[in-house]
Formats: C-alpha cells, structure tokens, sequence
C-alpha cells in the first residue's frame, strides 16, 4: 500500500482490521472456551485467555472462589451441576477440565467425549490418569479409536515448571495452535458470542 498511511489492530471479534477506513480483513475468529476449575491454574489461564479472541464460560461449584471481576470475554458459571455445562455447550466448544475432584473430572470427561461435535478437549493430569481415565471411558461405552480426541497431558510440550502461571502458559499456547482461520465458516458459525446473564 504504496504512499498510504496504514496501521493494524485486532477487533473485539478477533479480526485483524487493517487501514484508515477500518477495513476487515479474515484472520483469527474468537473461540468458545468452556474452563471447568476455578483452583489456582484455572485463575492463571483466565488471565491470559481475557486477553486472547476467545470467549470463555469459567465453570466451578464453589462460587467463593471466583474473583469479583473477570475479564470482559469471561463469563462465571457457579453450578451445582457443572455437567450440565458440556450437554449446553455450543458444537464446536473447546472443553478444557480442571476441577478440584477426580470422580468430577471424569464425569465431565465422559459428558464430552459422548459429544461428537466439540472442537478440542483437554484434560489436566498425568499419563498415568490418561491410561485410567481411557479404561473407565471405553469400559461406558466410548468408542476406544475416539480416545486420541483427548488432548491429556495438557500443554505444550517443553514447559517443565509446574507452576500455576507456567502450566497456564502451555495450554494457552496450545489452544492457540487448535483455533482455525477466521475464513473457516463452519467454525465461525459454531462458536457465538456469549451473552452476560
């Protein structure tokens, strides 16, 4: 854009808009997160995805642990009944599970791989809960070629600080190399923007 005066910011969408008109050009549409954990990894990765094209329901039965403010693109959900988020949840969510209680994590495990329409489920944990977890899962009925839809460990590979804010950097990272092209219109469709209630 020869002799033009031009600058680039990313929209509140996740559009890169570029030009003194405004301009929208596809890049990167905003994702719809569902976080169930609200324990210290689950306040760290909030942080980072406020700031990234996602939108986000943040699930915990335990409301006094949510903070009094989130970011915009944040949305608390304090449930008695956390499953019910994943039967809910939009086609094309990424799940990622990180509750305080084991059996929970399962429960919510089988409630997503039951789905056939998610876009990316992670689960925070060992090898060794992965190899429990798929036993459990194909022993209810899941098939067992579905077990590689379960991203678990989580993270990308080469962190090795297990620290809250360090794990959270890893599956922030790693939900950024899942999210397609803005372009992609059956993932644009799947993922609407949240409503504050």
């Amino acid at each position: 854009m020869s002799g033009t005066n031009h600058c680039e910011r990313i929209d509140a969408t996740g559009r890169v808009v570029i030009g003194r008109r405004g301009t929208p050009v596809p890049h990167y549409g905003p994702m719809h997160v569902v976080l169930f954990g609200a324990g210290h990894v689950g306040h760290a990765l909030v942080t980072l995805l406020g700031m990234l094209p996602c939108v986000v329901q943040w699930v915990d039965e335990r409301d006094e642990l949510f903070p009094d403010e989130v970011p915009p693109n944040v949305q608390i959900e304090a449930t008695d009944t956390p499953a019910s988020i994943v039967d809910e949840a939009p086609p094309g969510a990424y799940f990622i599970v990180m509750t305080h209680n084991h059996a929970l994590d399962f429960e919510l495990s089988l409630r997503i791989m039951r789905r056939r329409d998610f876009a990316w489920f992670g689960l925070i944990g060992s090898k060794t809960k992965r190899v429990k977890f798929e036993r459990r899962l194909i022993e209810r009925g899941v098939a067992r070629e579905h077990m590689s839809e379960m991203t678990c460990p989580i993270g990308v590979p080469g962190i090795v600080d297990k620290a809250p804010s360090s794990i959270a950097v890893a599956v922030a990272a790693q939900l950024m190399q899942m999210r397609p092209p803005l372009g992609d219109a059956q993932h644009r469709a799947s993922t609407p923007m949240l409503a504050r209630v």
